[in-house]
């Protein structure tokens, strides 16, 4: 953590303490270690959390906080993070979306509103062409992207193909000791793999099917948010909103 590739996610549920120094981002317990959002404390608490949290380790180390929403459901989604987004930037911090599956429908994501696109929903649509579509759009609005539920080589690959800055999952929980080593030689791999941003198809594809290679990224990925690991690639600063100081889940 102390080099910045891997950093700390918390949530209002786990209260993790971040180590001094890490960067971290600030899940909202809405999917929840058992995916079903029971450890969800409520709007008003939640907010309460965040609030104290951004105090005690401050907003300049904050990546993002997600806002709360409605797991596998777009539609929901939307009237629930809403309300949050604004409140969250005046916290001096980049306020994060969870895009799911339908958010692709007409209006169903306030792009003005928000400065991190989390890719959350089911499996298929995450790694989907859709999602895959919403993160570059994202890039080129200049917004980061962040892929929950990453916990193996393979889909390291999909979110680095997809540009995504940062990423997290649970590899780290299970084991630490085993897996830490593991974690970063992917990074290393994806780190010293520059064909990366040239290849003409992705991580997993032999069709050979032509496909627009990512945007250009600066330095290379490291990792960041804690449930487990995560990937970062650009500046944290770069995520912050306007005039503000600058993925355990899905």
């Amino acid at each position: 953590m102390s080099t910045g590739r891997i950093g700390c996610m918390t949530t209002p549920a786990q209260g993790s303490r971040i180590p001094q120094g890490a960067l971290y981002a600030c899940d909202n317990s809405k999917f929840g270690s058992d995916g079903k959002g029971r450890y969800w404390p409520g709007a008003d608490a939640w907010f309460a959390w965040l609030s104290r949290t951004i105090k005690r380790y401050g907003p300049d180390r904050c990546l993002w906080a997600l806002a709360p929403d409605q797991p596998f459901d777009a539609a929901g989604t939307l009237p629930e993070s809403l309300p949050w987004l604004a409140r969250i930037r005046e916290l001096g911090v980049p306020a994060a979306y969870a895009a799911q599956d339908g958010c692709d429908a007409p209006g169903l994501l306030p792009w003005e509103e928000f400065d991190v696109l989390f890719l959350a929903g089911s499996t298929e649509w995450k790694l989907g062409p859709v999602a895959e579509r919403l993160a570059r759009e994202a890039q080129a609005l200049g917004k980061s992207v962040h892929m929950g539920r990453v916990n193996s080589r393979v889909r390291l690959g999909v979110a680095e193909w997809f540009g995504c800055d940062t990423a997290d999952g649970t590899y780290l929980a299970y084991g630490p000791d085993r897996n830490l080593p593991k974690l970063l030689k992917w990074l290393d791999e994806l780190d010293g793999r520059p064909s990366l941003l040239g290849r003409t198809h992705p991580p997993g594809d032999s069709s050979g099917t032509p496909r627009t290679p990512p945007q250009a990224s600066t330095p290379p990925s490291s990792t960041l948010p804690g449930r487990t690991p995560a990937l970062r690639r650009r500046d944290p600063a770069i995520a912050r909103p306007p005039g503000s100081p600058t993925h355990p889940r899905r």
